[in-house]
């Protein structure tokens, strides 16, 4: 008898057990809803760094902000029930709903200042801090009411404050819209009534809300739940478990997929031998053949491109176009090659180290780059997360659809290896330009400027994809990939 086959016994055995524990820490009421989050079982009770999708959607149903993204990823109401912005673009003032948190203290514009302070200032050092920086003061203004000053318009300031990660504490607890139980490694949200949040009574409350069960597993675990039909929801899916779908025999009608935007490619990790100069970067991006990249992983109409920005964004005058327009791909493959051999020719070039996630989409992945650098002369190998490598995926959404999101990912503050100190001067020029047509001409600049440096190897927009019942409510595709708890739970009107 094959060995293999009490392991397969032993995996089916644990794959079985694994879809237990939400069913059994179950209330009993079959109207629940229950959601199945791709990814590590601990990953909705994370609260500090880099939140993971199931932990900020836990934080944005418990912790709302001064506002909040509704389930088609508009900024809503939430801590403030309403705001204006003045003719300058340098004030925005929010008026604060007549409420409590969590242990009763009512909020005030002192208190919610306090909570936004503590939240920003936990910020420093990342991405979003930066997104965050032309904020100059939180002030504290009469009653319920807050001021943020701003050094320099931030047309996206509403949809930063809305990102999970500003939703606002106090003593160690957000102000709802909804109530956390964890229950083992289930969490278990409840909606707050209305009234309890200082909003009016709603006469059918009773009679909408539901509890709401959520639990992170693997995709395949989490795909399995679905299909058993103990999950109405997957969320939270990327393009490494994309071929499960069909691999499982999930209905297509059933898949949704979000049309975000965002930086999904590959980020040099150092500037020392090869990968030290900038041309020799730039065969990378050369050689990758992305129509063959997309077929390979099967999402339809997913949009592939050369560019740093993806196309479309807000502030993108046109100026910046893809890579290499009028050359064919073997042209373009002809040019790495010479680079690659002339390199070669002088020294040595061990083979480069790629770091993907595990999973059947980032496999495709790496056997299609290892074909585009084979082509070309160049040796590559797999390294697994958090190993030395060379080059490591980078696949992020895009908090707000500007170009200065995408700059600001690659700065370098946030990726030292891969940036370029000219475009972060013309960033910085950017934000203090008021006229917006030269606002967009530099930031054209900026982009070209961090191309050339060749630092980061772009495929296209991130994958991002859910899987919802025939009968589940509340959920719509949208260009944020957040998919916000409360809808779900509520029954439509």
């Amino acid at each position: 008898m094959s060995i293999l086959s009490p392991l397969r016994a032993i995996s089916a055995l644990l794959a079985s057990l694994a879809l237990l524990p939400l069913a059994a820490c179950g209330s009993g009421d079959d109207t629940a809803v229950d959601v199945a989050v791709v990814g590590d079982p601990g990953a909705p009770f994370v609260t500090t760094g880099r939140l993971p999708y199931a932990a900020e959607l836990v934080r944005a149903a418990t912790a709302e902000g001064l506002v909040g993204l509704d389930e088609q990823g508009r900024v809503i109401p939430a801590v403030a029930d309403r705001w204006i912005v003045t003719d300058d673009g340098l004030s925005y003032i929010f008026r604060l709903r007549d409420g409590a948190w969590a242990d009763g203290t009512p909020i005030s514009g002192e208190t919610a200042r306090t909570a936004l302070v503590q939240a920003i200032a936990a910020l420093r050092g990342r991405p979003l801090g930066e997104d965050l920086a032309s904020i100059d003061e939180v002030r504290a203004m009469a009653g319920r009411v807050i001021e943020l000053r701003l050094k320099e318009q931030a047309p996206d300031l509403l949809q930063l404050l809305a990102q999970p990660e500003l939703g606002l504490v106090w003593r160690g607890r957000g102000a709802g819209p909804m109530k956390l139980d964890r229950q083992k490694r289930v969490a278990v949200l409840t909606p707050i009534p209305p009234e309890d949040r200082g909003l009016p009574q709603q006469e059918d409350w009773q009679e909408r809300r539901r509890k709401l069960r959520l639990v992170a597993l693997p995709a395949d675990q989490a795909i399995a739940r679905f299909n058993a039909g103990e999950a109405d929801f997957v969320l939270g899916g990327q393009f490494q478990d994309f071929p499960r779908l069909d691999a499982s025999g999930v209905a297509r009608g059933a898949i949704r997929l979000d049309p975000v935007t965002g930086l999904f490619g590959l980020l040099v990790t150092h500037n020392d031998g090869f990968l030290g100069e900038p041309e020799n970067r730039e065969v990378l991006a050369m050689a990758i053949d992305r129509d063959s990249l997309a077929n390979a992983l099967g999402v339809g109409g997913w949009l592939t491109t050369t560019r740093i920005v993806n196309p479309g964004s807000a502030d993108d005058n046109g100026s910046v176009g893809e890579r290499w327009p009028t050359r064919s791909l073997a042209e373009r493959r002809a040019e790495a090659s010479v680079r690659v051999a002339r390199w070669k020719a002088a020294r040595k070039l061990a083979p480069l180290r790629i770091s993907l996630p595990a999973g059947p989409g980032a496999d495709l992945l790496f056997r299609q780059l290892a074909a585009d650098y084979t082509a070309i002369g160049l040796a590559v190998v797999r390294s697994r997360p958090g190993d030395p490598a060379d080059l490591v995926l980078i696949d992020k959404v895009a908090r707000y659809a500007r170009i200065g999101w995408f700059l600001n990912q690659l700065s370098c503050a946030s990726q030292p290896a891969a940036c370029s100190p000219a475009a972060d001067r013309l960033v910085g020029e950017a934000l203090a330009e008021p006229d917006a047509a030269k606002r967009a001409d530099l930031y054209a600049q900026a982009e070209a400027q961090l191309t050339m440096a060749n630092g980061y190897i772009p495929f296209g927009a991130p994958i991002r994809w859910s899987v919802v019942a025939g009968n589940a409510t509340g959920f719509v595709a949208n260009r944020r990939g957040l998919h916000p708890l409360m809808p779900l739970a509520l029954r439509p009107k």
